[in-house]
């Protein structure tokens, strides 16, 4: 039961009925203003804790933005560096958030704040006012009437008449003031419920723009956050190929330290303890110095330094050696050492002490002292010359491989024998391949070229990186040429079926660049490099044709530039201003596609891929369309052992990681093992079902524009190229099409449709 209504008519007998319905009206006026007294209170407790929150996710992203990687090495890849750039991204992210934000909190005092302030005070203060004179006109009526009624009927009729006339009067003033109060009660009773409730929704209006805002600044986000998943899954694999490089050369190094010395210009370094002697009876002291001999030039280099207080202890001194005696024991009372003769003081011989007798006899020999013995400090002329050559007996073992691994019929797990020692015969081939590669006096792209071959994958535009590889590859002998030739073709061929083998040009690259590029002398800093060899056996396999089939600019080699679009081409297409420009990504149909029962799964366009075909690292379980027979099914993704031994481990008798573990695809079949069948499987001819697909194919359109790709998700194309399968991308103002069997992405207005 609600309210009573007040009626009018009411008022004229001021029952106590109707009193007792004013005053329930009036308490219920008393509890809304009580409740949007303690709304306003929480509602300006939200702003400041809206405030404090955008200032501390303002603090956050500062701290984001100011804060750089350092990288080792000399330069970084495209990868690393859009991660690097990725923390300025996200810090610009929030700023964008937290503007939105700063516009919800000053929307809640417009439109929360003030209307119930200016609702409380106007209406509900005047119906306050307004009781305050019925209160005041009630007593003042009734006392009235009461000392009327109290007169003495002995009074003149004049006087009384006069009395009357005054309680009469009054009592018309109390019953227009009742009037108007009970009409202001329930006026206010029924205007409470907008004026209250419309700010409220004014507010959530304001809420739901800005978790709207969020959400479109979220979409405009996500192109990016795709793209930065495929950097760090890039990242993460060269990673896992590089520690695993670091751990064999550490471990070599814990076997045998002085085999595997750095090459530098200095015959022998190290520290050594140089025996400082003091005016009498002080005696002498021995201080550590670390000291550097050249035996072509006879200088010797010391250097006090002290660990434990973290720094050089005085300056160096530098002399030349004219000559060194090893020290007995019955000369003086230490082990180890002996002593050094400066053409600078001769007669004066300094006396120093190794760490051990072994450390003494190779600073001995490096400086040719007396007794000294002979040791071999040549760690190439160490090692043990590779058996393989790059003769005819090569070239016909590695075409023969490459055929087999070819024109074999590809099987799925349930189809492979595994006691059936034919089914591995693909495994054999491709480890024997890679084995006779690795086996070869020097690398195939050789130890002369392998800075070069570096130098253009840390920098510079994609074309230019082309160009230079290009360049750098008909420097090699013509026989590296020839069968670098032939692998490269193997590979891009095996790149082609990538949705089925996962082979991509990426994880292709991770597997050959350590088989096909090696650095002469295996230092940290070197295998740092690692992932830059990687990226120029990518170049080799995406730009084959070119490559190896056309020559070189002959004013080749020159300076690296960026890219730049041509003078009369449109500008590209771009983002309205205040909005974060997003990096365009390519999102192919990478072996990523539903099966039919797979319905409940993630949608395809929320699995990242791009150019650089890595999973995302939020993918860790992705499914993959069904093959038409004959074609490799979702089980047969596995590399052989040999394969991803350069990726993963590289440990002698440790197991290796199989193409499946490595994906997280999950296999029950007993074939997801180390022993699998190879990923270089090729499938079989085509049915008509995959006719039938290829049938439905998309426009053709061709460049009118020259154009330099800006990021690894696009193409560099000249004009006049022709793009197959071109289709609309999701990104405004793109195209995604394939050229050159590479698929990226297309500004759209640098082509036209055929």
């Amino acid at each position: 039961m609600g309210l009573q209504p007040l009626e009018f008519s009411d008022c004229y007998l001021d029952s106590p009925w109707f009193r007792e319905r004013v005053r329930a009206h009036e308490a219920e006026l008393e509890r809304t203003n009580k409740f949007i007294k303690d709304l306003l209170k929480d509602g300006k407790n939200l702003i400041a804790a809206t405030k404090n929150l955008s200032a501390a996710q303002r603090k956050f992203a500062h701290s984001l933005r100011d804060f750089k990687f350092e990288f080792i090495g000399d330069a970084e890849t495209d990868d690393e560096r859009y991660i690097d750039a990725s923390l300025h991204e996200f810090s610009n992210f929030l700023k964008n958030l937290e503007e939105q934000r700063e516009i919800l909190a000053l929307s809640v005092t417009e439109t929360l704040i003030k209307p119930l302030e200016r609702f409380r005070k106007e209406q509900l203060g005047a119906v306050k006012e307004e009781k305050k004179k019925f209160d005041k006109e009630t007593e003042k009526n009734y006392s009235l009437l009461e000392k009327h009624l109290n007169l003495s009927a002995k009074k003149k009729e004049v006087q009384l008449q006069e009395a009357d006339n005054q309680v009469e009067q009054n009592r018309k003033h109390f019953y227009e003031l009742s009037l108007e109060y009970v009409c202001k009660l329930q006026e206010i009773q029924e205007r409470k419920k907008f004026e209250c409730v419309e700010p409220v929704l004014s507010f959530f209006q304001g809420l739901f723009t800005f978790y709207h805002q969020g959400y479109e600044l979220a979409k405009d986000f996500s192109h990016y956050k795709m793209a930065l998943q495929i950097n760090i899954q890039n990242t993460r694999n060269r990673f896992e190929g590089t520690r695993s490089e670091v751990e064999e050369l550490m471990n070599k190094i814990r076997r045998n330290p002085q085999e595997h010395k750095r090459a530098n210009h200095n015959t022998m370094e190290g520290y050594l303890y140089v025996q400082e002697k003091r005016p009498a009876p002080f005696g002498s002291s021995w201080v550590k110095h670390y000291c550097t001999y050249r035996k072509e030039t006879k200088k010797f280099t010391m250097i006090p330094f002290e660990h434990r207080s973290g720094g050089k202890a005085g300056d160096g001194e530098l002399f030349i050696l004219t000559y060194c005696t090893k020290r007995n024991v019955d000369t003086i009372d230490r082990r180890f050492c002996f002593d050094l003769e400066s053409s600078d003081r001769p007669g004066v011989p300094v006396t120093m002490q190794a760490f051990s007798e072994e450390d003494r006899k190779l600073w001995m020999e490096a400086l040719d002292g007396k007794e000294a013995l002979f040791i071999n400090f040549n760690k190439a002329n160490a090692k043990q010359e590779g058996s393989a050559q790059l003769d005819k007996i090569g070239f016909t073992v590695i075409k023969k491989c490459i055929s087999a691994v070819e024109t074999r019929d590809a099987k799925t797990c349930n189809e492979v024998d595994l006691e059936n020692s034919v089914d591995w015969e693909v495994k054999t081939i491709t480890s024997a391949m890679k084995q006779y590669l690795r086996s070869l006096p020097e690398p195939l792209m050789t130890y002369e070229l392998h800075g070069e071959f570096i130098i253009p994958a840390k920098s510079g535009s994609p074309e230019s990186r082309v160009n230079a590889v290009h360049f750098l590859v008909h420097k090699l002998p013509e026989k590296n040429k020839e069968m670098l030739d032939i692998l490269v073709k193997h590979l891009a061929n095996v790149s082609k079926h990538a949705k089925r083998n996962l082979m991509t040009v990426a994880n292709l690259g991770v597997v050959f660049g350590p088989t096909l590029m090696r650095p002469q002398e295996e230092t940290v800093a070197a295998i740092m490099d690692l992932k830059f060899q990687n990226i120029v056996v990518e170049i080799l396999i995406e730009n084959h044709e070119k490559i190896f089939k056309t020559l070189p600019d002959v004013t080749f080699p020159e300076s690296i530039s960026t890219s730049v679009s041509p003078p009369n081409a449109p500008p590209r297409q771009s983002r309205r201003q205040g909005q974060r420009i997003k990096r365009p990504l390519a999102v192919y149909n990478l072996c990523l596609e539903l099966d039919d029962g797979d319905s409940h799964s993630s949608p395809k366009e929320d699995t990242p891929t791009g150019s650089m075909d890595s999973l995302s690292s939020q993918s860790p379980t992705p499914v993959f369309s069904a093959s038409p027979p004959g074609l490799l099914d979702r089980n047969h993704l596995i590399m052989d052992s040999g394969d991803l031994a350069d990726w993963t481990t590289n440990l002698s008798g440790q197991s290796r990681s199989s193409m499946v573990s490595w994906m997280n695809v999950p296999c029950t079949n007993p074939v997801a093992t180390n022993n699998a069948p190879s990923a270089f499987s090729f499938p079989i001819p085509s049915t008509g079902s995959d006719r039938a697909v290829e049938s439905v194919a998309h426009r053709k359109a061709r460049a009118v524009y020259p154009c330099e790709a800006e990021h690894s998700s696009e193409l560099s194309f000249q004009t006049g190229a022709i793009f197959e399968d071109v289709q609309f991308s999701r990104e405004p103002g793109w195209l995604e099409g394939t050229l050159n069997g590479k698929r990226g992405l297309i500004p759209q207005n640098y082509v036209q449709f055929l």
